[in-house]
C-alpha cells in the first residue's frame, strides 16, 4: 500500500492526505474500491495505517536511532501497520450482520461475522501481505537511510548514530 513508507519519509499527516488523495483517484477514475467504500477506506489505509506505521517505528527507534536498526524497525512498522489496518477493515466488515440486517435477520451487506472476517483477514496479512509490506517498506527506508537520511521525517527531531 506504500502508506508505511510515506509516513516515515514525509509524516502521518502527509500520508494521510497522499493515500486519501490516491484512493480517491483510484475510485473516481478506475472504479477501484467504490465511491461508497472511499471513507471506509480512507479511515483505513489513510488515517489508521499511516499513523500506526509513524508511531511504530518511533517506538521501535526510542531507545537510540542507530543506523543497523532502522531497516527492521521499518520492516516491522510496515508489517504490523499492515495487519493492524487489516484487522480494523475486519471488525468494520464483520460488525455489519450486527447493525445492518433485514428484517428477518439477513446481513444487507456483509453477509460474515467477526468470526470469519476476523481470521480471513489476519491471517492473510499475518502469513503474506504483511511480509511483503515489511519487505518493501525496509527497502525503500533503508534507501533513503543511505542516500539522503534527512529525507526520513521520523527523524526531524533527532539524528541517526552512526553506529
Amino acid at each position: 500500500m506504500g502508506s508505511a513508507v510515506i509516513a516515515i519519509l514525509f509524516g502521518p499527516w502527509a500520508a494521510m492526505i497522499a493515500v486519501s488523495v490516491a484512493l480517491i483517484i483510484q475510485a473516481l477514475i478506475f472504479g477501484d474500491g467504490g465511491i461508497t467504500a472511499i471513507g471506509a477506506n480512507c479511515f483505513n489505509m489513510a488515517v489508521v495505517m499511516p499513523f500506526a506505521a509513524y508511531y511504530l517505528f518511533k517506538l521501535f527507534n526510542i531507545s537510540s536511532l542507530k543506523k543497523a536498526k532502522v531497516p527492521l524497525s521499518a520492516f516491522f512498522s510496515g508489517y504490523l501497520s499492515l495487519v493492524i489496518t487489516a484487522i480494523v477493515a475486519a471488525f468494520e466488515l464483520g460488525i455489519q450482520p450486527l447493525i445492518a440486517s433485514t428484517a428477518d435477520g439477513k446481513a444487507l451487506y456483509c453477509p460474515y461475522d467477526l468470526s470469519i472476517a476476523i481470521p480471513a483477514m489476519a491471517l492473510e496479512h499475518l502469513l503474506f501481505f504483511g511480509i511483503i509490506e515489511g519487505l518493501i517498506t525496509a527497502v525503500v527506508v533503508n534507501y533513503f537511510l543511505k542516500n539522503d537520511p534527512g529525507m526520513i521525517y521520523a527523524f526531524k527531531r533527532g539524528g541517526v548514530n552512526e553506529t
